[in-house]
């Protein structure tokens, strides 16, 4: 009787061998390689991506400045001139 309990022991046994090894340590594996690669990102952030002014504007981070147009363009100009003429002239 003691040899059928620790066939049964010894199989139970493989199978979480088994299970651990197909399945745990894998996923904790992962669950490394994805911590590390976060860890590395917020501290590229944190100390040097922040800084960047490309990576600013991407995010959001910083809005670029607004030019204000200026009054007076090429086309305007023109058209006030041509109005100024046409005004003095009549």
């Amino acid at each position: 009787m003691e040899s059928s309990s620790s066939s049964t022991s010894s199989n139970f046994l493989s199978f979480w061998n088994y299970l651990n090894l197909l399945l745990v340590r894998p996923i904790i594996a992962i669950f490394f390689v994805l911590s590390f690669i976060f860890l590395w990102w917020w501290l590229a952030w944190k100390l040097v991506l922040v800084h960047v002014p490309l990576v600013q504007e991407i995010f959001g981070l910083r809005k670029k400045p607004v030019k204000p147009k200026p009054p007076t363009r090429r086309l305007s100009r023109y058209y006030n001139s041509i109005n100024a003429q046409s005004s003095s002239s009549q």
